[in-house]
């Protein structure tokens, strides 16, 4: 039974790159919308795809802290 609701959970949040447990311990100071985490999600995703893209100009297969 677990395993089922290990499934159903990933599911209904989608494949998030973040961590939501991680994310809600690094505030200090607010609560934390739950339409936060996706687009936190969305933000990450668009600096590694820069990143990336910064890497292949650079003639590198390996991303470093200076592609972001």
């Amino acid at each position: 039974m677990a395993a089922k609701k290990k499934k159903k959970a990933a599911k209904a949040t989608g494949d998030l790159i973040i961590s939501k447990a991680r994310t809600k311990a690094s505030v200090r100071k607010c609560n934390v919308s739950s339409e936060f985490y996706g687009a936190l999600d969305a933000h990450v995703r668009a600096v590694i795809q820069g990143a990336e893209k910064r890497c292949a100009a650079n003639g590198r297969k390996t991303l470093r802290p200076q592609d972001i």
